[in-house]
């Protein structure tokens, strides 16, 4: 009993919670099978390494604050014929992340730009990515509110450190020059320093609209196409859509 608690302490204060939880099953196990030391050692190292990783990825997910998850499994390609769902399965791969390359993610809205852009986030946290998601409207807030703060190197710093930044809905609102120039400040400092997933529902003509210049918005679009997979969603509202067929389904 005292070897048990003081076994307990020890693993408490060297921060081993799981081999704390698993090695007396554990033991029992070993020794019902006749497994040498170093092959139950094994056992309880991996099931701790398991549970940090898990518990890590668990953290990533919840520090991109996504407004939900949502995964490929779930998005119904056949919705949009024309998309190119072989460009977006390699982008599962993170490479494009590894070597700081950008997404563009462009179409009508209700096409699932977001559904993907949301997966495509999820997936990077589980390779070990840092990420973020945020609308574009959102993000100029934060950066306002930040340098109305006297925080904003703070919040930029923070941003670079990421290694993919999701970018939603840019296009859906036009920005105020201040926010229009604090966005480009964020963008143009990741220029291949960390890769940025934009989605929009506006062809790149007409970003000018948005960011109200046409010097700063030519800019924008030069770091951001370079070096960038440009994904096209074309075709009528995924979401309107699903709507019709869940309330089609709920009348038969």
């Amino acid at each position: 009993m005292e070897a048990d608690l003081l076994l307990h302490d020890h693993l408490k204060r060297l921060k081993l919670p799981t081999v704390a939880a698993c090695y007396r099953k554990f033991a029992q196990e070993a020794a019902s099978t006749n497994q040498p030391y170093e092959r139950y050692l094994l056992a309880l190292a991996e099931a701790e390494v398991n549970a940090r990783e898990a518990s890590a990825e668990r953290k990533r997910i919840a520090q991109a604050r996504f407004p939900a998850l949502k995964s490929l499994d779930s998005f119904e390609f056949t919705a949009i014929p024309s998309l190119n769902k072989q460009a977006i399965l390699e982008l599962t791969k993170g490479h494009y992340i590894d070597t700081k390359e950008n997404v563009i993610l462009l179409g009508p809205t209700g096409t699932g730009k977001t559904h993907v852009s949301i997966a495509l986030g999820i997936t990077a946290c589980r390779q070990g990515k840092r990420v973020r998601f945020t609308t574009a409207a959102g993000l100029i807030n934060e950066l306002l509110e930040a340098q109305a703060q006297l925080r904003l190197s703070r919040l930029e710093a923070a941003l670079l450190k990421l290694d993919l930044l999701i970018l939603d809905e840019v296009g859906f609102v036009p920005f105020s020059k201040n926010g229009a120039e604090a966005l480009f400040g964020v963008l143009a400092e990741r220029y291949e320093r960390g890769s940025v997933l934009i989605t929009t529902n506006l062809d790149f003509a007409s970003w000018t609209e948005v960011f109200g210049d046409a010097r700063l918005t030519g800019a924008l679009l030069d770091r951001l196409t370079h070096r960038c997979h440009i994904i096209e969603f074309q075709g009528d509202s995924y979401r309107f859509k699903e709507s019709l067929r869940r309330k089609e389904t709920a009348n038969s």
